[in-house]
C-alpha cells in the first residue's frame, strides 16, 4: 500500500476570508427595487455634480425674449419667467438640495451618534439628561422645529443646514444609544477592559464600529426626509434665497403660473419626488441587506 503524503503547513490550501460587505452586496442585489433606486440616485447625483457640463446655459442668465417657453429641443425643460433655462436651474437646484441634505445629515449623525453612544456607556445623570433632551426635541415635529430654527437664524444655506440638522439629531442619538447598550454586553468589551483600554477608546474603537449598520441605514433614510424639509423651507421663503436655485424655491416661484405653464412646477416636483422615493427604497433595501438574520 502506498503511504499517504503528509501535507505540511506550507502546502495547506489557503482559504480567503470573505468580507462581510460582499455578503451585504449579494443580499442587496436580491432586492430589485433597491438596486433600481440606487441606480437612479447615482444618475441624479452625477447629473447634479456635472450640471454645468450637461447644459450649455447658465442657470442665472436671463433672456426676456424666451420667457415661459414650453419644452423644446433647445430647452428640454422649457424656460422660467425670466427666460432662464429650467433644465440648468433644476440641475443646479439639485446640487444645492443634495449638498445641504448631505451636510445636515452628516453633522446630525456625528453629534447624535456621539451623544447616544456616550450616554449608553457612561449612564447615570448624563444619560438621563441627554435622553430626556432628545425626548423633548422629538416631541416637536421636524418641519416645525426647522421652521423655528430658520426663523431665528435667518435665511441662507448655512442656516438651512443647521435647521435641518437639529431635527435629525434625535434619531441618530436614540439608535446609537440602543446599539451601544446592546453591544456593551458582548465579551470583546470585557476583553478590552482587561487589556486596560480607556473609556473613550472602548466607545469609539470597540463599540461604535460594531453599531454602524443601523446608523448607516438611518443616514440613508434621513437624506430623503432632509430634502423634503429643505424644499419646504425654501418654498415658504425660509431656506435658500434667490438667485441660488433650489427645488423648493423654484416651485415657490412657479406658484403664479400653475394653471397656464405646467413645466415650471412639474420638473422640480418630479425631481423632489424621484429623489425622496429613491432614498427611501434604497434605505429599506440596505436595512434588509445589513440585517444579519438575512444571511
Amino acid at each position: 500500500m502506498k503511504k499517504k503524503k503528509k501535507i505540511t503547513s506550507d502546502q495547506q490550501p489557503e482559504f480567503k476570508r470573505r468580507s462581510p460587505w460582499v455578503d451585504v452586496w449579494r443580499r442587496l442585489k436580491r432586492n430589485k427595487l433597491a438596486v433600481v433606486a440606487m441606480v437612479v440616485l447615482i444618475v441624479i447625483v452625477l447629473a447634479t455634480i456635472f450640471a454645468e457640463q450637461l447644459t450649455p446655459y447658465d442657470y442665472a442668465k436671463q433672456n426676456a425674449k424666451e420667457m415661459l417657453q414650453f419644452p423644446s429641443w433647445k430647452h428640454p425643460f422649457g424656460t422660467d419667467n425670466y427666460g432662464r433655462d429650467l433644465l440648468a436651474r433644476v440641475l443646479k437646484g439639485g446640487q444645492t438640495s443634495l449638498l445641504i441634505a448631505l451636510a445636515s445629515t452628516l453633522g446630525a449623525g456625528i453629534i447624535g451618534t456621539i451623544l447616544g453612544a456616550t450616554a449608553a456607556f457612561f449612564k447615570g445623570a448624563y444619560a438621563t439628561f441627554v435622553m430626556r433632551l432628545m425626548d423633548v426635541i422629538m416631541g416637536i415635529p421636524s418641519l416645525l422645529l426647522a421652521v423655528c430654527v430658520a426663523t431665528v437664524l435667518g435665511t441662507g444655506i448655512v442656516s438651512t443646514i443647521i435647521a435641518v440638522g437639529i431635527s435629525a439629531i434625535t434619531s441618530f442619538c436614540r439608535i446609537a444609544y440602543a446599539q451601544v447598550l446592546k453591544e456593551s454586553a458582548n465579551d470583546y468589551l470585557q476583553a478590552a477592559t482587561v487589556c486596560g483600554a480607556r473609556s473613550l477608546r472602548k466607545v469609539f474603537v470597540h463599540l461604535l464600529p460594531n453599531s454602524l449598520a443601523p446608523l448607516i441605514v438611518q443616514a440613508t433614510l434621513r437624506l430623503g426626509g432632509g430634502i423634503m424639509i429643505i424644499s419646504s423651507l425654501s418654498f415658504v421663503g425660509l431656506g435658500v434665497q434667490p438667485p441660488t436655485p433650489e427645488w423648493g424655491s423654484i416651485i415657490s416661484t412657479a406658484r403664479p403660473y400653475l394653471r397656464d405653464f405646467w413645466p415650471f412646477v412639474t420638473f422640480p416636483g418630479i425631481a423632489i419626488a424621484l429623489t425622496v422615493i429613491s432614498f427611501n427604497l434604497f434605505g429599506d433595501g440596505l436595512r434588509d441587506a445589513l440585517d444579519p438574520r438575512q444571511k
